[in-house]
């Protein structure tokens, strides 16, 4: 069996691609006042956010204890795993990169290794499919980490929110900034690379999604560079990446749709679209 892949469930994967690429998901813990629940285990996402509005307190995250990591890593063992690579949250988001590392610590049967993402949400969780297709085609863990590491210099999260008021309820934005924000329809833009987060102001919705678009183009522009020069994707992807980049460019979100549907085929895309 190859090398078997850890990750959290900060990273959004849907359950499809987990059982697709055999990727192993570690649910952090979901605090409403004194219950906690198992993140995709004992709360569903659609559940959190019907919560989410009438909450008092707000709602807390915590990682796992080191101990559900090490059974996670003794369980892989026995099924047959050669090593671990076990891809995490960006450490500078929570400790459960740490939490992690204690636990592989204990670990003696197989090699296990911790990496840091640099990122989070969807960042993470493709990283790690990229790493389970890497290691089904005989990656060893140093493949694995450096090929994560050129990912995470060239991959980016960007978020526009609608609203403060969740920013202001956690305590990271004071209530007389909150209600300015609001009267001034200001939307505040997130950015994260590389572990380190940013912050814009814009202001109305469509001008934060006009930015967002800007930023995609730029940055996926560069970005399908270091990828092509680094070869961390196949060839077939940057081709894929770059019509997305075109789509959004032309400001439509059509090619995307399009691409989605035929798998990333740029024949099927130009079939489909004339039979539509």
């Amino acid at each position: 069996m190859p090398i078997r892949i850890v990750t959290d469930s900060t990273c959004d994967l849907p359950p499809e691609l987990v059982a697709k690429y055999g990727i192993t998901v570690v649910p952090l813990f979901i605090n409403f006042g004194d219950q906690s629940y198992m993140d995709g285990v004992d709360i569903t996402r659609e559940a959190f956010y019907e919560r989410l509005p009438a909450a008092q307190p707000p709602p807390t995250t915590s990682a796992p204890g080191p101990g559900l990591f090490a059974w996670i890593y003794e369980r892989l063992a026995a099924e047959g795993a050669t090593g671990i690579l076990s891809l995490h949250i960006s450490g500078t988001l929570s400790n459960v990169v740490n939490v992690a590392r204690l636990a592989a610590e204990e670990i003696t049967r197989v090699p296990v290794r911790v990496v840091e993402s640099q990122n989070l949400s969807l960042v993470t969780g493709l990283a790690a499919v990229a790493a389970a297709i890497r290691a089904a085609e005989g990656y060893d863990l140093d493949q694995l980490e450096s090929m994560l590491g050129q990912l995470a210099k060239c991959c980016y999260c960007f978020a526009a929110l609608e609203t403060v008021e969740y920013l202001r309820r956690s305590g990271r934005m004071l209530h007389v900034m909150s209600m300015l924000a609001t009267l001034l329809h200001i939307k505040p833009l997130l950015k994260m690379n590389k572990g380190v987060s940013s912050l814009e102001r814009v202001r109305t919705s469509r001008t934060a999604m006009a930015r967002l678009v800007d930023l995609y183009v730029g940055f996926a522009l560069f970005s399908i560079w270091i990828v092509y020069r680094e070869r961390a994707v196949a060839p077939s992807m940057i081709w894929v990446l770059l019509m997305m980049v075109l789509g959004f460019w032309a400001g439509s979100l059509y090619t995307l749709i399009a691409l989605y549907r035929s798998g990333g085929d740029w024949r099927r895309f130009r079939l489909e679209r004339r039979v539509d």
